[in-house]
Order: structure tokens, then C-alpha cells, then sequence
């Protein structure tokens, strides 16, 4: 790319970043657009919708900066949870890496890249039509002692990235110990599911539950709910909800509270012979210790039977995991591993046309009846600086759903467990360039398909309050955060002209997903940070990679003794990686016997323990089981039995 098709992409990504934060600062204020831009605060009935109108909601004002920034981490803590917080704790953390690599390669890099002569034909004069290569390592001239800066540089980045990465795993698994501390009584806590239950001839699988446990845990062992594979049932349950909300909608009055119990329906899915019984089942116990100890214990001579795994949060059930034998998940996840191999042959083509863009003599030879428009200076410029990255972005948009859709294939039990299941796919897939981070940032601000919809459907809307709060896609956003992270390193000594563009990025990032957290989404499940060694490992990695393109990009340059120079570098970043696996990731995986017993302690006495207890063997019925309630005032067809407070 040359300089001027750089500051063609630069120009209309900065436009459209304008465009969006104007839009938003006044569509925002609108009534009518409360449901896009805060439905979170909608639903809590914090924002209320005036009914007279006023001129400064037409005028555009920054005011949600300010309230976005001003926030603090324990708040953010309270209100959305700590999943939250450890992915603003993403952003900070790559705003001080690159704050400094920017710093070292802005002032330190670029200065040596351009005092080198290895490129020739370079206008000084008129340098927009010059190549970027002037500003990067290529024009340092091979074997130039002044190579030895960049060593240095790399030694000082690896040095930095893993002191933050070490404060920062360890931050960051205090503040979930403090915060499973901080929790009153979860269900999924006492909780675990059991699968693999051998049952003999002449028993059921409820019996063989309780008798095992009984035996086998009987101080501990509380009760059980045997899990069920319908098909007909999600039909059935489904189409009621749809049903009674439009006639309770259509026939009662709004301000009138109503309740309507689905005896019937209860009864007809009970007679449904659809339903059969999982060899698996939800066992509670009385305490988290006790249920910690069935979890990590091997239950079984043989190993293949009573398998025992953490429950996930009654909401974050993935019940249509049970809805498939354990032979059919073991056929679906080869199925998914084809159809990743079959999505990134797909995702070349983008890619190659892409390619063929950015060289505008290729185009010209495969259409050369665009010759004359392609040598107008404008077009040459968007289509090699803007157009590539703009075909990369719609095309990648279908991505994270893709993996999504493959990962719940796969036999996870919880939302959450796909969701991370889909970060880990979906950062093979990111191939953002540049600039295009602001746009896709601000993009997110502005929420251009929900808006849009929210103007289509508008008219076909006959009750104002029926909308949805949207979860925040953790499995979108934190790959191509990470992938923005291997791009900064990568590039870091190579192309040093590239940080300054990822630190605009991550500091649109952080005052955008503040307020979205704070705004828009409402948490639906919460791991408790798990997903940071994910970031770790990711970070890990993109420092070898880093290592490696430096062994390999120095001994090109024939600089004397690289080899023996750098090739510690990956062996360090590997033991410290070892360190921090042994050090911080078992807390991450399960919680100490001395956090457990001490919360146990702590709540053994609280008001209202011995009821939630009680109502442990309800809590992890199917929805599609439990007796429907109609509820006008609360939009709801049921209540939790047991109040769950995984974020305050």
C-alpha cells in the first residue's frame, strides 16, 4: 500500500467514526430510540421517556462520555458483573502495551527504518507516493549494526508484556475469589451434573441417582433432578407462550395484572411419551465443599460412569444438549471440524479478491476495460486503501454466528461454554486491517442493524414495552480484540506505523464498550472471568510468533550472531507461561477448599438458607416442565423458584 491510499483509509474511517458519534448523540436522546440505545436502562425503569419535547435533544453533545467514564471498576463490578470487568481489564491492559510500544517504536524505530537506504527509488519530495516499506524495517540495510536497536526492542517489549500479563493474572484471580466470596447462595454452586448413570434392569435412572448417593455421599448428598430428551415438548411450550401473550395482550386491559396457570398444558406434556429419560441428572448438596468433592473424585471403578462436571447457572443451561444422544454429539463434532475446514476454504475467496484489489496492474490485466477509471487518483486510492478492507468487514460479520451455530453442536451444557468455544474458532477468522477497527467500533456505538430493524418493525409494534435486553457477544468482541493484539506485536518492530493506529482503537474501545455494558447489555450468565486465561495463552502466543518472525526476519538481514541472540527469547516466554499456568489457572478452574469452606461457614447461618436449600431439587427442572405463569406486568411466562443473584 502506499502512503496515500493509507490516508484515503484514514480519511473515511475517521468520516464515518464523525458520522456515527453524531448520530448517536442525538439519536439517543429520542424517545422513540430508548429500546436500541439504553434497553437495559429501559427495563430496570431508569430511563424514563418525556412527553413533551424539547430542542436540545435535536442537538448532538458528548454527555455520555462523561457518564460512561465515570464509573468506577467496583461499579462496573456491581452493576454487570465480573465478566465485565475482566474484559474492560482486555482493553486496559492492551492500552498499556502499546502505549509503550508506541512510544518505542514512533520515537526509537522509525527514526533508525528511515535513515536507511536499502529501498531505492524513494521521493523524498512528494512522499504520499511512496510506499509504507520506507517506514519499516525493509529499509534498514542488511547487516547494519543499527538492526541491533530492533533486537533490543524486542527484548524490552517481551520483558514489559510479561510483567503487565503476570500483575494482571494475578489481579485478576483475586477479584474472583473476592467476588465468588461476595455472592449470596448460587444454585449452581451446590450443584453438579452427573451423566454416564448406569441403570440397572428394572430401575429407573432417578432411582439409581439416589441410591448411589446416598450410599456413597450421605452426608453431603441433598437431592436430584434427572434430566429428560423431548422434542415435542420445546414445540409445544413454545407455541403456548407465543399464543397466550398475544390473547392476554389483545383481550385484558395494560394497567390490569393478570396470572393465568397452564394446568392443561402441564398435563398434556406430562402424558407426552416423546419424553424419555438421560442418563444423566442435576445432583445438589448441601454444601459448595461437598459438591466440589463429587466433582473432582472419581465416582466409578469404571471410568466412563458417573461422570461428574461443574453445573452451569440454571439460566445458562444449553437444554437442547440433552436433546441428542451421546452418539449424535460424537458424529457432530466431527461434522464441525469439516465444517471449520470448509469455512476457511470459503473465507479465501474474500481474501483473493481482496489480493487482487490492492494491485491495481493485476485488476487492470483481468478488466481492462476499467484501465480509464482506474487511473482516475481518487479511485486508485479508495479502492487500494478502503475497498479491501471494506469487503474483509462485511464478510467477516457472518462469521461469529457461523462459529457460534458450530460450537453449540459440539455437546456443551452452558451459553457460556459455547460462547467460548466460538472465541477460540472465530480468532482464525478475523482479518481486520488498519483503520477498520474504528469503524467497526463505532459502528457498535451507533448499533446500525438493531436501529434499522427497530425503523422497519416500528410500524407493526402494537405494544411499545415489549422488547428484549441483548446480551453482550463476548465470542465477537474479545477475537477480534485479541487479533488486534497479535497484529500490534507482530507488526510491533516490523511496521511500527501501525501502532498508533491500534492505540485509536482501543481507546475508542474503551469509552464505547463502557457504555454498552452500562446501557445496552444486561449480563446473562456469569463465569467469573474464565475467559482470561484464554486472553493469556492468546497473548502468549502472539509474543512467540513475535520471537520467531524476529529470528527469521533478522537472519535475512544478515545481522552477525541473531541467531544465538533471539532464540532465547521464545524458550523465556514459554517457562514463564508455564509458571503462570501453574500459579494462577487452577484457581480459574475450580475454587480452593479453603474459599469453599469458608463461604460455607459464612452462610451456614443465613436467613433463608435452609428454604433455598429445600428448593434446590426444583431449580434445575427443564423449562419446557415447569407450569407456566403469565405475568403482564413482569413480560414473563414463569418465575425463577429460587431468586438468583448473579450480579447485582
Amino acid at each position: 500500500m502506499i502512503v496515500s491510499g493509507l490516508l484515503t483509509s484514514v480519511s473515511i474511517n475517521f468520516a464515518l467514526c464523525s458520522i456515527f458519534f453524531i448520530l448517536y448523540s442525538v439519536l439517543r436522546k429520542q424517545p422513540g430510540n430508548y429500546k436500541v440505545y439504553a434497553p437495559r436502562l429501559l427495563a430496570e425503569g431508569r430511563a424514563e421517556r418525556p412527553s413533551r419535547f424539547k430542542l436540545f435533544r435535536l442537538l448532538p453533545t458528548a454527555g455520555w462520555i462523561w457518564n460512561a467514564w465515570q464509573p468506577s471498576e467496583d461499579d462496573l463490578l456491581a452493576y454487570s458483573g465480573l465478566d465485565a470487568v475482566v474484559f474492560m481489564r482486555i482493553i486496559i491492559f492492551s492500552l498499556k502495551v502499546f502505549s509503550i510500544a508506541g512510544f518505542i517504536g514512533i520515537f526509537v524505530l522509525i527514526p533508525v527504518n528511515c535513515s536507511g537506504n536499502q529501498l531505492q527509488n524513494i521521493d523524498l519530495i512528494n512522499i504520499s507516493n511512496n510506499s509504507l516499506e520506507i517506514f519499516s524495517i525493509s529499509n534498514v540495510n542488511n547487516g547494519s549494526d543499527s538492526l541491533w536497536i530492533h533486537v533490543g526492542a524486542v527484548y524490552l517489549l517481551t520483558i514489559i508484556v510479561c510483567y503487565l500479563l503476570f500483575t494482571e493474572y494475578r489481579y485478576i484471580a483475586s477479584k474472583r475469589i473476592d467476588y465468588f466470596c461476595s455472592l449470596e447462595p448460587q444454585p449452581n454452586q451446590f450443584t453438579i451434573l452427573v451423566s454416564n448413570i448406569p441403570v440397572p434392569k428394572g430401575s429407573t435412572v432417578g432411582q439409581s441417582v439416589e441410591k448411589f448417593f446416598t450410599e456413597n455421599h450421605p452426608n453431603t448428598y441433598l437431592s436430584h433432578v434427572v434430566v429428560h430428551r423431548k422434542s415435542k415438548m420445546w414445540t409445544v411450550t413454545n407455541a403456548a407462550k407465543k399464543i397466550y401473550r398475544r390473547i392476554m395482550n389483545s383481550i385484558k386491559p395494560p394497567n390490569e395484572p393478570q396470572f393465568m396457570h397452564y394446568g392443561h398444558l402441564e398435563a398434556n406434556v406430562k402424558k407426552d411419551h416423546s419424553r424419555e429419560e438421560v442418563r444423566a441428572a442435576f445432583v445438589s448438596f448441601k454444601s459448595r465443599y461437598g459438591a466440589a468433592v463429587a466433582i473432582h473424585m472419581l465416582q466409578a471403578n469404571n471410568p466412563t460412569q458417573w461422570l461428574t462436571e461443574p453445573a452451569p447457572e440454571p439460566q445458562d443451561v444449553y437444554w437442547p444438549f440433552f436433546s441428542s444422544t451421546f452418539m449424535g454429539r460424537w458424529i457432530s463434532r466431527l461434522v464441525v471440524i469439516v465444517g471449520c475446514m470448509l469455512l476457511t476454504i470459503v473465507f479465501l475467496i474474500p481474501v483473493f479478491i481482496v489480493q487482487g484489489l490492492t494491485n491495481l496492474a493485476q485488476l487492470e490485466t483481468y478488466f481492462p476495460f476499467l484501465q480509464g477509471i482506474l487511473t482516475m487518483s481518487i479511485v486508485s486510492q479508495v479502492i487500494t486503501g478502503y475497498l479491501p478492507n471494506l469487503i474483509l468487514q462485511v464478510s467477516l460479520k457472518i462469521v461469529p454466528p457461523i462459529m457460534k451455530l458450530l460450537s453449540s453442536a459440539q455437546g456443551y451444557i452452558s451459553i457460556s461454554e459455547i460462547e467460548r468455544s466460538a472465541t477460540h474458532k472465530a480468532s482464525f477468522f478475523i482479518a481486520y486491517v488498519m483503520t477498520l477497527g474504528w469503524t467497526s467500533t463505532s459502528s457498535e456505538l451507533f448499533r446500525v442493524v438493531p436501529f434499522i430493524a427497530s425503523l422497519i418493525t416500528k410500524p407493526f409494534v402494537k405494544n411499545p414495552d415489549d422488547f428484549t435486553v441483548p446480551s453482550f457477544p463476548y465470542h465477537q468482541d474479545i477475537p477480534k480484540i485479541l487479533f488486534f493484539g497479535l497484529l500490534g506485536f507482530t507488526y510491533f518492530f516490523l511496521a511500527p506505523l501501525i501502532i498508533p493506529f491500534l492505540l485509536g482503537y482501543f481507546s475508542l474501545a474503551y469509552i464505547i464498550y463502557r457504555n454498552q455494558l452500562l446501557n445496552v447489555y444486561a449480563p446473562k450468565y456469569e463465569s467469573g472471568g474464565k475467559f482470561w486465561p484464554v486472553v493469556h495463552d492468546s497473548t502468549i502466543f502472539s509474543l512467540v510468533l513475535m520471537q520467531f518472525i524476529a529470528f527469521g526476519i533478522f537472519t535475512l538481514k544478515k545481522l552477525p550472531h541473531s541467531t544465538s541472540a533471539t532464540l532465547p527469547l521464545p524458550i523465556l516466554t514459554l517457562l514463564f507461561n508455564e509458571y503462570c499456568r501453574k500459579r494462577f489457572l487452577p484457581i480459574f478452574m475450580a475454587y480452593s477448599t479453603e474459599t469453599l469452606l469458608k463461604k460455607d461457614r459464612e452462610d451456614r447461618n443465613l436467613p433463608g438458607m435452609a428454604r433455598f436449600l429445600g428448593q434446590l431439587g426444583v431449580v434445575y427442572y427443564d423449562p419446557a416442565l415447569v407450569p407456566l405463569t403469565y405475568s403482564r406486568s413482569q413480560d414473563t411466562l414463569h418465575e425463577p423458584l429460587i431468586p438468583t443473584q448473579v450480579r447485582r
